[in-house]
């Protein structure tokens, strides 16, 4: 968790696919046959990721994400698709994308977060962003820059919920590790309810390499969420180009990457646990930090 809290009031003052042995045993009476099944298709397309549920199923259509296939729920005798699913194969059809209709036994069987709400997709592989392109934009468009970076989170769901949290808050690139660090797979797109397709995402070889550069060749300022603090979290300044640092769910913040702070912020608590979910942690300084440089407008 990223752990933060009331310490440090000091004013702010600065400038797998496996094949399984079946569990039966071959008839005596006839041969084994191999017969396709409706979740070998992940197989057959080479590199691809799988999308899961409503949100992100439609978020990815309306984005212009590439789909190779899109599994959607067989209602069980006369009973007619719901008009979230209707919606989804219309824009499927008009796309020509190809669409199989799935048992809920099937579906659940292809899921991996046991929660594909009648719909499941094989798409291209998310790529990532590049974080020079992310910083020009800004700099084109005339405006500073609020760039997000998690440092080793390794839970599919905060990631997931981060990313919402940026989107929301008009974050314009979230930077991961390529190690140590979850990735864009299903899971995060489910957590995400479609906010993967809007949020560009940089992965970096050296995170805090990448802070350094980001000071020096940028002039970012770099903030940190730690329970030893500088500042709580309503007093800092959240002014141009920055970075917000948020540690991983159990450690929080390596030294090597703490290093690179020009200030850390905390979050006061009352209550009897010290420390709180990554993302809820991202969701309270984002939004602080979205607030302040909105009126400084």
């Amino acid at each position: 968790m990223a752990k933060l809290d009331n310490k440090g009031k000091k004013r702010f003052d600065q400038g797998k696919k496996s094949g399984r042995p079946s569990n039966g045993r071959p008839s005596n009476n006839r041969p084994q046959v191999d017969r396709p099944r409706e979740d070998d298709a992940f197989a057959e397309e080479g590199s691809t990721d799988k999308l899961e549920g409503r949100n992100a199923v439609t978020e990815a259509l309306a984005a212009g994400r590439d789909f190779n296939k899109i599994w959607i729920l067989k209602p069980d005798g006369d009973k007619p698709l719901d008009h979230g699913l209707i919606r989804i194969l219309d824009e499927a059809n008009k796309r020509g994308i190809i669409v199989t209709r799935a048992t809920r036994q099937v579906l659940d069987k292809m899921s991996s977060t046991h929660n594909h709400q009648g719909v499941i997709a094989s798409v291209a592989p998310h790529s990532y962003a590049d974080l020079d392109e992310i910083i020009a934009k800004c700099r084109e468009e005339g405006r500073p820059a609020l760039l997000v970076a998690l440092d080793e989170i390794k839970d599919a769901y905060n990631l997931g919920s981060i990313l919402r949290i940026s989107d929301c808050c008009g974050v314009d690139g979230v930077i991961i590790p390529e190690r140590r660090s979850v990735g864009l797979d299903s899971m995060v797109a489910k957590a995400s309810a479609g906010a993967i397709e809007y949020v560009p995402v940089a992965r970096v070889t050296n995170l805090a390499q990448t802070l350094t550069r980001l000071k020096e060749k940028e002039n970012f300022w770099v903030c940190g969420t730690d329970m030893n603090a500088d500042y709580e979290y309503h007093d800092a300044d959240y002014s141009g180009n920055l970075v917000v640092i948020i540690g991983s769910e159990g450690d929080g913040m390596r030294d090597g990457v703490r290093k690179c702070c020009d200030f850390t912020v905390s979050i006061p608590m009352t209550g009897h646990v010290n420390s709180l979910n990554a993302a809820v942690a991202a969701g309270v300084v984002l939004f602080e930090a979205q607030a302040k440089r909105h009126k400084d407008q």
